[in-house]
């Protein structure tokens, strides 16, 4: 079974950064597209970036310039690497293929404050 682990958020001020990973078991990582997503209670889940398995990125608008995706296959592994952090970017990242399978990860909370 597959199974999603997210780690590395945390609580930081405005223009911060950090580092999400996140650990994939029970699949072929290395043939897997992938993708972060976030959530927050007042809005739908959105999707972040995506690391194709060919090596292409993509990114929302609202990230682009300031997130960057990367993938380890060996360790069947994705980041997040965020800069530049602000507090529209509060909010659980999760990790999942692209497209999403129906069941997630208990991701892992940003907070960035003003």
């Amino acid at each position: 079974q597959v199974q999603f682990v997210e780690s590395g958020g945390g609580l930081v001020q405005a223009g911060g950064s950090l580092r999400l990973s996140c650990a994939v078991s029970g699949s072929s990582f290395s043939n897997s597209n992938m993708a972060w997503y976030r959530q927050t209670p007042s809005k739908e889940r959105e999707l972040v970036a995506t690391s194709v398995r060919t090596g292409t990125t993509n990114y929302a608008d609202s990230v682009e310039g300031r997130f960057t995706v990367s993938r380890d296959n060996a360790k069947s592994t994705m980041y997040l690497q965020m800069d530049n952090l602000q507090p529209a970017d509060t909010a659980v990242y999760y990790c999942n293929f692209r497209p999403a399978l129906a069941f997630w990860g208990q991701g892992t909370q940003v907070a960035v404050s003003s």
